[in-house]
């Protein structure tokens, strides 16, 4: 079974080994963080603001294409964890002649939740990603970053 999952943000944490960006999901009463690369975690924040980069980026082109192409997306789907890398997939509909056709994109969850925020489709996550993964919002300190960006500023 899937739950409907909230992105929160995109998390910065700063450890002996530098710095780790992580998208947020936010999933009942807990989170699931998933480490992400800066350029990742920039195009999250770009689509989280709701402020469109001076040029596309790859997310914005590819639902671009889809929608020009005549399909739509449905939802994203957290489904699985394994060995510490998340799996995800993304749902989608494509019209031919008049005829709807289901079809299911394999993605990192990353760029599946890029897309569904460009969309506002959901984000669901699966329940045994959410027991292995998930973890109390208490284990987390979140400090306010008011409006300013938390990704690096060379990847805008």
């Amino acid at each position: 079974m899937t739950l409907e999952a909230d992105v929160r943000g995109v998390g910065v944490s700063v450890d002996e080994d530098g710095r780790a960006h992580a998208v947020v999901l936010e999933v009942d009463d807990e989170i699931v963080p998933i480490y992400v690369s800066p350029e990742q975690a920039h195009s999250t924040q770009l689509a989280l603001r709701g402020r469109p980069p001076e040029r596309p980026l790859t997310h914005d082109l590819f639902v671009e294409m889809l929608t020009e192409l005549g399909g739509a997306v449905d939802r994203v789907r957290v489904d699985d964890l394994s060995e510490g890398t998340f799996y995800a997939k993304i749902d989608a509909e494509v019209y031919t002649n008049g005829e709807r056709r289901s079809v299911v994109f394999d993605a990192r969850p990353s760029d599946a939740i890029a897309v569904a925020l460009r969309l506002d489709c959901p984000v669901r996550v699966d329940e045994t990603v959410l027991s292995r993964a998930g973890r109390p919002a208490s284990e987390f300190e979140v400090a306010d970053s008011g409006d300013r960006e938390d990704t690096d500023d060379r990847h805008r």
